[in-house]
């Protein structure tokens, strides 16, 4: 089977390192990228996992991060785990299998679909349940594009499928998702004015409005009853967010 290293990104993951951690037992390498956490996310993975390879970095933005990571890998097949993220027992299994001999086809990496959990509940709809992500891949071939969130793998050559999902235990509070939303929307606020794009009153009235029907009429959030509901206003809120800080940026910027 060829060596694969596994990659964990983390900022204050106590409550998740030690289950991330344990998913990604099966790799040859676990290489952790931590941005200077201020909880106990080091301290337990120094005295309770000596084997990971830890590193700190300061976080600029999530491609970078990741790029550094991957960079700093000892194998080329790389598996990139988010903490809050969990691995099945037939998912380690055929991520193994598609391992055993990647001469036998031509794709250079994998996307998995992932089940999206909120306050525990699985997530069915409201855009949720077809969320595909590339995490298996050859470095050689593959790389984060630079966006500063919500960042993608470019890849040169052929992406397979992975079936079994991962499953994803984004957010296990209402607050938690507040927080996380607002850091994501002011780092796309930052990638829009560098790109040289405007807000304006317009936008942060209609667009917030515009992703509530989006998400909980159009893309059936309302299917999964309450927890649809806190998404979908979460979902407007970042919006809002996102449009105040780009034109704050332009402010600023004057």
């Amino acid at each position: 089977m060829n060596k694969i290293t596994a990659i964990i990104p983390t900022f204050n993951e106590e409550v998740n390192i030690e289950a991330a951690l344990e998913s990604v037992s099966f790799a040859d390498e676990i290489l952790v990228i931590d941005s200077y956490s201020i909880d106990n996310t080091v301290d337990i993975i120094e005295k309770k996992y000596p084997q990971v390879k830890l590193m700190q970095r300061l976080f600029d933005d999530f491609s970078n991060q990741k790029n550094y990571a991957i960079d700093k890998a000892s194998n080329d097949w790389i598996f990139l785990l988010d903490a809050d993220e969990r691995l099945t027992h037939n998912l380690k299994d055929e991520i193994k299998s598609k391992l055993v001999n990647t001469f036998s086809n031509d794709n250079i990496g994998y996307s998995f679909n992932r089940d999206f959990f909120f306050m525990d509940k699985h997530i069915k709809f409201g855009g949720y349940s077809n969320n595909k992500v590339i995490r298996l891949f050859n470095r050689q071939f593959c790389k984060y594009n630079g966006n500063l969130v919500h960042e993608k793998i470019i890849a040169k050559g052929n992406i397979g499928q992975i079936k079994e999902p991962i499953k994803h235990y984004s957010y296990k509070s209402f607050s938690e998702h507040l927080i996380k939303v607002q850091r994501y929307k002011e780092l796309q606020a930052k990638e829009l004015f560098i790109k040289g794009e405007k807000s304006s009153i317009f936008k942060i009235l209609i667009k917030p409005k515009t992703r509530f029907l989006s998400h909980y009429f159009f893309k059936l959030g309302f299917l999964d009853g309450f927890h649809g509901f806190v998404i979908a206003g979460i979902q407007a809120y970042g919006i809002f967010i996102k449009y105040v800080s780009l034109r704050l940026l332009n402010q600023n910027k004057k």
